[in-house]
């Protein structure tokens, strides 16, 4: 299982492992990781599953489509890297993944 790190705006690290094919967002909920609200159920049609890719996994995790693109444009704190972790699905090839979860979800 491929292992996906959360860090909080506090400096926590959560590290999980995660099911390949489930969303980004999922293994956080199913692990308790605080701060993905998920407020859509992974719908694509809220920002609270926002986080932001460490720049080394940016071209692994590609970059978000129109969809998510609107919905990241409603976010005050969105930044180069910001992804909605819905939108992105493990895989092997992200083993190791890191990602920095806000500390507000809006």
């Amino acid at each position: 299982m491929p292992k996906i790190t959360y860090i909080t705006h506090d400096g926590a690290e959560h590290s999980v492992d995660a099911a390949v094919g489930v969303s980004v967002m999922s293994a956080a909920l199913d692990n308790g990781v605080p701060g993905i609200d998920a407020d859509c159920g992974g719908e694509c049609s809220c920002a609270t599953c926002h986080v932001m890719v460490t720049e080394d996994w940016w071209a692994k995790t590609g970059g978000p489509n129109d969809s998510e693109e609107a919905m990241l444009d409603l976010n005050p704190e969105r930044e180069p890297t910001s992804r909605l972790s819905c939108q992105i699905e493990v895989t092997d090839a992200l083993d190791g993944l890191i990602v920095r979860v806000p500390e507000f979800q809006f």
